[in-house]
């Protein structure tokens, strides 16, 4: 039997185990001021923040985004593919893993690889139907429903779900942002050196709890 004190179990979990060793005179007061303010952090409420803060920057990429940038032609790939990209990877990896995916329903196969495809024969898919601004603005706006669906229920100890990404599921959450923060950097750059525009920083999500 697991050991018990006052009526509390020494859990493995981070959280508990801090509300745990609070409890005891020993602490030091600053020690336990400092703990007990960890132990009320809502984690999936912060990592929600960050996904819809992100989310936010790239729908001011595509919607500054200038017709002329939109599909250069001959460009590898254009502004277009780098925003799908990124929104394709962001909802998959939200996902409970990879046996269990909902897609937008107007994903097109193959065309959220920007380079050669990781299985035979390794040719790069084309992506002949380019997206209007309109329809992944309608993609960011499912991957929001997205984060909101799942993050608050997602088991952050969990492994990833995908069996390329070796972690648990709260690596998979940071991967995921900064694969989605890179691309929106890639094109807020475009922006400004090819258009003189700029994108505002968002630092945090709005509060979505009744979304």
């Amino acid at each position: 039997m697991a050991a018990q004190y006052n009526g509390v179990k020494p859990y493995g979990r981070v959280r508990n185990l801090i509300q745990y060793v609070v409890q005891f005179d020993y602490v030091p007061s600053h020690i336990q001021y400092l703990l007990k303010g960890f132990s009320r952090v809502d984690i999936h409420k912060t990592v929600a923040s960050q996904f819809h803060a992100a989310l936010s920057m790239m729908e001011q990429t595509v919607s500054t985004c200038p017709d002329d940038l939109w599909d250069v032609p001959g460009q590898a790939n254009p502004f277009w593919r780098v925003a799908y990209h990124a929104l394709f990877f962001v909802n998959l990896y939200l996902q409970p893993s990879e046996d269990d995916v909902t897609q937008w329903e107007e994903g097109r196969e193959g065309y959220q690889f920007l380079g050669p495809t990781p299985w035979p024969p390794h040719e790069k898919p084309s992506a002949d139907q380019p997206y209007s601004r309109d329809e992944l603005l309608a993609y960011i706006d499912f991957c929001r429903a997205a984060v909101d669906r799942n993050v608050p229920t997602i088991d952050l100890s969990a492994p990833s779900g995908f069996h390329w990404l070796p972690f648990d599921k709260m690596e998979l959450q940071i991967y995921n942002i900064r694969h989605l923060q890179q691309h929106v950097g890639d094109l807020s750059t475009l922006l400004l050196a090819d258009a003189g525009l700029e994108i505002n920083w968002v630092g945090k999500g709005p509060d979505r709890t009744s979304v």
